[in-house]
């Protein structure tokens, strides 16, 4: 099995494994953030700018690797 066959099967499922862990991750921090804004509504404000900030960041990494993918699917041809 030479590079480009593993290429070939590896870069699909690793953005398709970094889309389910940013899935993972977002529901985890928007559910924390809707917890943490029903036990404190005065914070509410602060609590939605960093959930805000950290979902940007969860998908920043995700456009990563879909941006990797991109450039290393040339490699395959």
């Amino acid at each position: 099995m030479d590079y480009q066959s593993m290429l070939a099967w590896a870069l699909p499922m690793a953005v398709g494994l970094a889309a389910v862990g940013s899935g993972f991750g977002l529901g985890r921090a928007v559910g924390s953030a809707m917890e943490a804004m029903g036990r404190q509504p005065e914070a509410a404000n602060k609590i939605q700018t960093g959930m805000v900030i950290g979902a940007a960041f969860i998908e920043a990494l995700t456009l990563y690797a879909l941006l990797v993918f991109f450039i290393l699917s040339g490699k395959i041809g």
